[in-house]
Parts: structure tokens; C-alpha cells; sequence
């Protein structure tokens, strides 16, 4: 891989990047990097972010053949300077060029969604592995996943990461034969341009809800909304979830830029829908059975467009909730524009297994415990619904914290979603607190609970021993809910990330030591 300056600077200029270059020299760039400890000799270096003058002076030190920037730094003296108006713009397209654009070696699936994201993800890309022999790439939450060799599987630091990562990523993939690629895609991608010029074979958009508004993220639900949108304007064919709240918003935003023929729109049968005069839903699905283990639905194709693709049958999902029907739809429809059949859905979706999304943990004397990612209003309120209405629990404790420094809507959220779900006890517990203090943070939520509705509300801010408190509580028929970290195995405190075992495994151990 490599990148000449002379098509470098006109990429620039096409896109209104370029400010101006000082100390221009002839060179061609043999890596790309914007981390100082990762340079080596012929490196063009990006200046972005949280960046300090000092990791210039470092880079330079370290071999870095020139510095793009959005301004000129006197610890970048004798190198060429390339002056941009936006850096992560510049970043994102200088980084897909110097990989050379392996976007284009892959057909992309990429979804967007306040929640379900991951739990679509891995349902696509179960299915295309089946139509695709193995040859499914997978950017996700939990995952990132290049190729079928163990070293080309690791797990994620970011749901979407930055641009030279993602396009190194999708270079490793198409090098090791990949030909699919399916990857989430966050509001924040958009917002910091991550993703800036991607475009995408089939997009996705769940749905949308208040989240990840604060003073680290966005700034208002506008913004969060037109960010989420994106995806949409990006993609060549859109899947959209008719029931999304902004429904009409999100619609005409992907038929600015997309012929209505390559918008498929699905909904719940019966769903109330408020779509606008003439247009129909493409798919809709019936639930015909859930429990606590798997979902059964029917999916119906009621457009010419739609029946064209051949998927109507009833499927088994083995990832349980009513919720992740729709999930599963979204995955079944695009995995089915992207060459699947019914028959590699159907050999598939009933044995998927998604970490930390839904998983049970059965005990033998202390009830039966659920670990999920559940992490805003939405996704806690549609968990805590599901579960009572598929069980006749006992006492159901919910155990919880909220992040520090972001998502600060969560927080009545989460209050709110408690307040109407009445579990018995809630134990309120540290969750990614960052720089600030989780015990304020756990009294912030405390505040928006309706205490004559659920009058049992404790603080542990150790998360280990709250769970293992909410364990010892519990008998034969009641239900433990782990909820916001899943697999997390970590906690993001004071600026850095502390080890720590997964709320999965604290509960499997301490169950094994308690009932031997």
C-alpha cells in the first residue's frame, strides 16, 4: 500500500479539503497513521483528535515522511504540511485511498439504530456465511471479524472505528477473500466523519430514540436524528423499519437520494403505522410463538419488488424477545439482497448465539438470570416488558448503572423505564463512569424513579458484589437482570479502561460456587 502526494492533494482539492501545503517535496507515503507510537519510517501522520504538538515532534522523530493537520506546527519544521479544513474528512478519504479502496472489492450491509444493532448484525451475518461459503467480513459492537483464521477475529474497541482502522480493516478482509461485509454503524461515525465518503450496497435503519445527547456527544435529538439518517443518504438500496419514530422524516431522506424502487420499507403485522398517502410496507411479519429460548414469525412479502426476492416462510430465531423479530427481519431482507436465499435464513438464525444479549444463566436454587446490553429507556423497558410477560417470576431484581460523561439522557431514562416496569428491587451499580463519580451518577437515576412504584432501590457501587447481592436475594422462581454492560470486560473510569471479568462471568462463578 502506498500514496503519491500528486493524487493525494487532488483528492483534497475535489472535496474542498485543502487549505494549502508548505515545504512540498515530491514523496510517496508507505503507511499512514494518527498515533505517534505506531510511525515508522515513510509514514504520512494525521494530527487529529485529542492531539498535543508533542506527538508531531515524536513522529517526526520516528520517520514520518509529512503531517496533515489544520495548522502548521513549529514541531513539524522541514516536513511537508498539508493544511486541511476538516481532518477527519481528510483522514478518512486519504485512508481509503491509500488502502486502495477496498469498499469496492465488498458488497456492504451496514445498519443503523438507536438499538439492535449488534443483535441485526450477527443475524446477517450468520446468513450470508451460509450463502457465502465463509466469505463474510463482520464489524460489530462486540467483534471485528477478517477472515476465518483465529488472528483475523478480535473484539471491537469502537462500534464503528476510525476511518485508517476501518479501511485497513476492510483491506485485511479483502485480502484474506472476503467478499461481504456486514458493519454498524454509529450516530458518532457521522458525526466525527469516520466514515466520510463510505457508501454502502444496502443500508439499514432500525430505529430511533433519545440517546447519547449530552455535552460529549450530541447536542440536541436534531442533530442525533440527522447524524442516524446518514446511513441512508449513503446507500444504494435502504431498509427501513416502518414502525421507527420520524418515520416520515427518515423516508424522505433516503428517497432524496434513492429511487423509490430501492427502498423496502417492513413492519409488524398490525402494526399502527403512519406512513404517508400511497405508500405501503414491502414486508410484514407475524409472530406465531415466543418464549423464553427462541421467536417463531412469519414473514410475508406483499409487493412485487418485495416477492421478487422469494423469502416468505416462518423462521426460528434462537435469540429470544419479541423485539428481536424485527431485528432478524431486517437481517433476512438484506441478507436476501445481497444474494441470500430462504433456505441459508432458515439453516441459520435458529442457532445464533449473540454474547451478552439475552443471556440466561439458569441456576438451580436462585432463579434465573439475564444478561443484556439493555442500555437506555428503549432497550431496558422492552427487556423488563418481555421478561414478565413470558414468566410468572417471583421477585424481579435489576441490577444497573449508567455511563459518565455521555449518554447523559440515559439516566432519566432508565428512572422512567423502572418506574414503569415495577421491579421489585433495583440495585443501582457503576457502569463505564469515566470522569465522573458513579455514586452521583446512580443517585441521578435514583431521582427520576416514582418511589411508590418501586420502593427497593440500593447503591452498591462495586458492580461485582451487586450482582452477587442481587444473586443472594433471589429464590427458586425469580429473576435476576444484568443490564447495560453485557459483555463489556471492561470499565471506562477516569480515562482509562480497568479490566474487568464480564458481568457473564461473575454471575456463572459465583453460581458455581454458591450451589456445588
Amino acid at each position: 500500500m502506498e500514496l503519491h502526494i500528486t493524487p493525494a492533494l487532488a483528492l483534497l482539492r475535489e472535496h474542498h479539503l485543502l487549505d494549502h501545503v508548505s515545504n512540498l517535496t515530491d514523496f510517496t507515503a508507505t503507511s499512514v497513521s494518527y498515533d505517534s507510537r505506531k510511525v515508522k519510517p515513510g509514514t504520512l501522520f494525521f494530527c487529529k483528535g485529542n492531539f498535543l504538538p508533542k506527538y508531531l515532534a515524536s513522529a517526526r522523530e520516528a520517520g514520518a515522511i509529512a503531517y496533515v493537520a489544520e495548522k502548521e506546527y513549529p514541531e513539524g519544521a522541514g516536513l511537508p504540511a498539508i493544511i486541511v479544513n476538516d481532518e477527519q474528512k481528510a483522514m478518512a478519504l486519504l485512508g481509503a485511498a491509500f488502502y486502495g479502496y477496498p469498499q469496492n472489492d465488498l458488497f456492504i450491509i451496514a445498519i443503523t439504530g438507536t438499538k439492535g444493532k449488534t443483535t441485526t448484525a450477527y443475524f446477517a451475518d450468520h446468513i450470508l456465511a451460509k450463502a457465502t461459503d465463509k466469505h463474510i467480513a463482520l464489524f460489530s459492537t462486540l467483534d471485528r471479524v477478517l477472515g476465518n483464521k483465529k488472528e483475523d477475529k478480535f473484539k471491537s474497541d469502537l462500534t464503528t472505528p476510525e476511518s485508517l482502522d476501518l479501511f485497513h480493516d476492510m483491506r485485511a478482509a479483502v485480502n484474506n477473500g472476503m467478499t461481504h461485509l456486514v458493519m454498524e454503524v454509529s450516530s458518532q461515525a457521522y458525526k466525527k466523519n469516520r466514515i466520510y465518503g463510505l457508501k454502502y450496497n444496502v443500508g439499514i435503519f432500525l430505529n430511533i430514540s433519545p440517546d447519547h445527547i449530552g455535552r460529549n456527544e450530541h447536542p440536541t435529538f436534531a442533530d442525533y436524528l440527522h447524524c442516524k439518517e446518514q446511513l441512508l443518504v449513503n446507500s444504494d438500496v435502504c431498509l427501513i423499519n416502518a414502525e421507527t419514530a420520524y418515520f416520515t422524516d427518515v423516508y424522505y431522506t433516503a428517497k432524496a437520494t434513492s429511487q423509490p424502487g430501492d427502498i423496502f420499507l417492513f413492519a409488524r403485522h398490525g402494526a399502527d403505522l403512519q406512513l404517508p398517502d400511497g405508500l405501503a410496507v414491502d414486508f410484514e411479519y407475524r409472530n406465531d410463538l415466543e418464549d423464553l429460548r427462541e421467536s417463531e414469525f412469519e414473514l410475508t412479502a406483499l409487493t412485487e419488488k418485495a416477492k421478487q426476492l422469494q423469502l416468505d416462510c416462518r423462521y426460528t430465531t434462537s435469540v429470544p424477545g419479541d423485539y428481536n423479530e424485527g431485528n432478524a427481519v431486517a437481517a433476512i431482507i438484506a441478507s436476501g439482497l445481497a444474494g441470500a436465499t430462504q433456505a441459508d435464513a432458515l439453516a441459520t438464525l435458529d442457532h445464533v448465539h449473540i454474547r451478552g444479549r439475552m443471556e440466561m444463566i439458569p441456576t438451580k436454587q436462585h432463579g434465573t438470570i439475564y444478561v443484556d446490553y439493555a442500555h437506555n429507556y428503549a432497550s431496558l423497558k422492552r427487556l423488563l416488558a418481555f421478561l414478565k410477560r413470558q414468566t410468572n417470576a417471583g421477585k424481579v431484581t435489576v441490577v444497573l448503572g449508567a455511563t459518565g460523561d455521555k449518554g447523559i439522557s440515559r439516566r432519566p431514562g432508565f428512572g422512567k423505564a423502572l418506574t414503569e416496569e415495577q421491579p421489585d428491587e433495583v440495585i443501582l451499580t457503576t457502569d463505564d463512569p469515566g470522569f465522573e463519580d458513579p455514586l452521583k451518577i446512580a443517585r441521578e437515576i435514583d431521582s427520576y424513579i416514582d418511589h411508590e412504584r418501586v420502593s427497593d432501590v440500593s447503591f452498591e457501587m462495586d458492580r461485582e458484589t451487586a450482582i452477587k447481592k442481587a444473586i443472594d436475594g433471589s429464590d427458586d422462581d425469580d429473576i435476576v437482570v444484568l443490564a447495560g454492560k453485557g459483555e463489556d470486560p471492561y470499565q471506562k473510569i477516569k480515562g482509562h479502561d480497568v479490566p474487568y471479568p464480564t458481568d457473564v462471568k461473575i454471575a456463572h462463578d459465583y453460581i458455581a460456587k454458591i450451589e456445588k
